[in-house]
């Protein structure tokens, strides 16, 4: 006996529904016991695409599906967005249709949160980063001397890779070494430094902080330091850390505005600063990459300022639900920006895909002439002070 997978089911019933000007709600039940597929309780007229594709349900038999987790949600239901940039907010929902996910977008000059879509997926207590914590062991790396960017890693009999291929590719046996040679000790420490297991905003309290491991994963350290194991992390603090690797090292406290006064009133505060402005351009290269030729390329469009980023896939078995994550910035011009996309569901959803919302968010904002204008400074924008 078999049943359908439900986040393939909702995946299309949400497709259709959007085309048919519809809402619908679906609930999913997790049963190890497979069970034959049957639409007979939804009462679709015979002739509308909601009434086809039930008909065709009851004819198709899936395989049972682990997640629990829809693919395709509306992600922007009980969003704040008075002191958000709308321009931004606009090319943001658009980008992510009807993924369930979150956009998180930030001016890395001075930690203002331009836009949060789905802000209640945002302010969780995170998700395993996949391959995003790359960025974390790369930099890690780096400053210890366990790496430089010429370093190579044999794969195979012929080919060895370099740092920035290792990035481009999201080599996990390259990230794996270095893990295992810096240790528990000194992988937490880089983490702590660069935001993770503390809250990445100064004004928004219901932002849960994600969490560091007490101890090493049971499968070894190249498990932390190549997929995250044992890390949870917030989008949010993923966009400080990418706003940093942008800005050359400046850690801001993320600020919400909730009104435009406040937005227009925002003073920037630093939580910290990092040293890691010596190796930032032994990064770029490999995030570039990663657009250019690697796991990242759905990212990439025609347009005058390269984007950078890393993407991230895995499966996080909390909910469970698949993961798909890209960090990202785009490199040349004034109005530089740090777009984070988590998306979550079914086996649908991974890097590639988060890496092509991405994408589409700079795109939009390219067709709206966004990246040639000039922000609007206030005086009190221009002032940065450390924030106890």
């Amino acid at each position: 006996m078999f049943r359908p997978a439900a986040s393939r089911l909702l995946g299309l019933f949400v497709i259709l529904a959007l085309s048919a000007g519809t809402t619908f709600g679906a609930t999913s039940k997790t049963k190890k016991k497979k069970v034959r597929a049957t639409a007979a309780s939804y009462r679709a007229p015979h002739h509308s695409p909601i009434g086809h594709l039930a008909r065709l349900v009851k004819r198709t038999r899936y395989k049972y599906s682990p997640w629990t987790t829809p693919t395709f949600a509306d992600s922007t239901v009980g969003d704040m967005v008075d002191g958000e940039d709308l321009t931004v907010r606009r090319a943001a929902v658009q980008a992510l249709g009807p993924f369930n996910g979150s956009v998180v977008v930030v001016d890395p000059q001075t930690g203002r949160l331009l836009t949060i879509v789905n802000q209640k997926l945002a302010f969780k207590s995170g998700f395993e980063p996949c391959s995003t914590i790359k960025l974390v062991a790369a930099l890690a790396g780096l400053e210890e001397g366990v790496i430089d960017e010429n370093s190579t890693l044999r794969i195979g009999r012929r080919h060895a890779i370099t740092l920035t291929e290792a990035l481009a590719k999201s080599n996990n046996p390259f990230f794996a070494n270095i893990g295992e040679k810096l240790g528990f000790d000194r992988v937490v420490y880089y983490a702590r430094q660069f935001g993770l297991g503390e809250r990445a905003t100064l004004d928004s309290p219901e932002e849960l902080p994600g969490t560091l491991p007490d101890g090493p994963p049971a499968d070894g350290m190249g498990m932390m330091t190549s997929f995250g194991e044992g890390i949870y992390l917030t989008p949010l603090q993923l966009a400080a850390l990418t706003s940093a690797i942008a800005n050359g090292g400046t850690l801001y406290y993320l600020q919400h505005p909730r009104s435009q006064e406040q937005a227009t009133q925002m003073v920037p505060r630093v939580k910290r600063q990092l040293d890691i402005e010596h190796l930032i351009p032994k990064m770029k290269p490999g995030m570039m990459g990663a657009v250019e030729y690697g796991t990242a390329r759905r990212a990439s469009f025609d347009a005058t300022d390269p984007i950078l980023g890393k993407t991230g896939t895995c499966t996080d078995l909390r909910s469970p639900t698949h993961l798909g994550w890209f960090a990202s910035f785009n490199d040349i011009g004034p109005n530089k920006l740090v777009v984070v996309v988590l998306l979550t569901g079914g086996r649908p959803v991974n890097g590639p895909v988060a890496s092509g919302v991405a994408g589409a968010v700079y795109r939009n904002l390219t067709d709206e002439n966004y990246f040639a204008q000039s922000r609007p400074v206030t005086p009190l924008a221009l002032i940065s002070t450390q924030a106890q």
